[in-house]
């Protein structure tokens, strides 16, 4: 018998984050191995002030074997909505949610929700109290640690306290935990107590057969994803700044987020405004590309103890499309270049991302090496393919 799953999520395509198109590409691959999927997401609405707001109380469709449902949800306005309206984003669809979700509940035998943000864990633990179906939690990011780490949420406030207690009921209510690193898995299991055994890993990988490497390269280096305040992109602009006085080349920034205008200041205060490109949001048809092309990925997270659990997609889409990665930071990214041997991890100085770049820039066969290198670990480890295999199975085994 099939297995009918429904996945609860507040982003997927058309809006543009990391997290949809993941989502996207599990739900494909699990239609393809033989299960019926549907999902459930607000009307498109990230990056916020992107869309044209929609009113509806909700749509239906099907879309390549996935049965979509959008519904109302507050639909921020700008690139950078206030506290309040983010919340109300935040909020009001996973309470939205609980109401299709029983509606439909004689459609799936199996809810998945996916954070971050965190609230869709709202939605699991109603629908887990009300109908017993089992509850698999997807935590993508450690939502409260980013924001207190970067001072969006104070340490040891109340909202803290009770957002920590909100995440404590979700793990011990749900039937299983999905995480993406080992470094999560443990922090999980020591900050709420969580048995080892319920937490499973399950890494975000990339679609190789989509990210593929090229032969033709331009003199460019690359940033794709969200431009936000765990990434330390000021730094790498003024490193690029250093390298054009010796090495000319372009860099690319392809997204949008809170601290593109910072950004842009920046360059524009620099002179640097032929040197740095951004693209603003594009189709993610036209990503693979701009990676393949290029010469050199960064992925420059900021150098905070509470962000050593990152590992951004974004690096195993340079990797699969055969260029090596410049990141910053500690822990896992570390880890995950000294395994691969697809990239190197620079100091969060100037300096040191300059002198990193610049030793790959001038030994080419290196650069080669690590491409290659990046690409094969990718295909034995990452492929999406493979990982939902390793989620379905995981899944079945739960459920029986």
């Amino acid at each position: 018998m099939k297995s009918r799953i429904l996945i609860i999520t507040q982003h997927f395509p058309p809006d543009k984050s990391g997290n949809s198109s993941r989502i996207y590409d599990l739900s494909i691959n699990l239609v393809n191995l033989g299960c019926r999927v549907m999902v459930l997401s607000p009307h498109p609405s990230f990056p916020h002030g992107s869309f044209k707001k929609n009113w509806k109380l909700y749509s239906s469709r099907k879309i390549d074997g996935i049965d979509l449902i959008n519904i109302f949800d507050w639909q921020p306005n700008g690139t950078d909505p206030s506290f309040l309206s983010r919340m109300s984003y935040y909020l009001l669809f996973p309470l939205h949610s609980i109401l299709w979700v029983l509606l439909k509940r004689k459609e799936y035998d199996v809810i998945v929700t996916t954070a971050p943000p965190i609230f869709t864990g709202i939605t699991g633990y109603f629908v887990k109290k009300i109908t017993g179906k089992k509850w698999f939690f997807d935590i993508r990011d450690l939502w409260i640690n980013a924001s207190v780490s970067l001072g969006f949420i104070k340490k040891d406030s109340l909202f803290e306290s009770v957002s920590r207690k909100y995440e404590m009921i979700c793990y011990r209510t749900c039937d299983e935990i999905t995480v993406t690193t080992e470094e999560v898995k443990n922090i999980i299991k020591k900050t709420y107590s969580i048995s080892s055994d319920k937490i499973k890993i399950i890494p975000n990988g990339v679609d190789t057969s989509i990210f593929k490497p090229c032969k033709i390269k331009k003199n460019k280096i690359i940033y794709t994803g969200n431009i936000g305040h765990a990434q330390d992109l000021k730094k790498i602009i003024l490193a690029v700044k250093k390298i054009n006085e010796k090495f000319p080349l372009q860099f690319f920034l392809v997204g949008d987020g809170d601290i593109k205008k910072d950004l842009k200041d920046l360059v524009q205060k620099e002179n640097l405004e032929h040197t740095v490109i951004f693209t603003g949001l594009l189709p993610r048809k036209k990503i693979p590309e701009l990676i393949a092309e290029s010469l050199i990925g960064v992925a420059p997270l900021k150098d905070l103890t509470t962000l050593r659990y990152a590992l951004p997609t974004k690096v195993y889409e340079y990797m699969s499309c055969g260029i090596p990665f410049i990141g910053t930071g500690t822990g896992e990214i570390e880890n995950l270049a000294k395994a691969s041997e697809g990239g190197l991890v620079a100091e969060n100085t100037v300096g040191s991302i300059y002198e990193n770049i610049i030793y790959l820039l001038e030994n080419e066969k290196l650069m080669e090496k690590m491409g290659k290198s990046g690409r094969e670990f990718v295909e034995k480890y990452y492929d999406r393919k493979t990982i939902a295999k390793h989620f379905l199975h995981n899944l079945e085994k739960v459920v029986r």
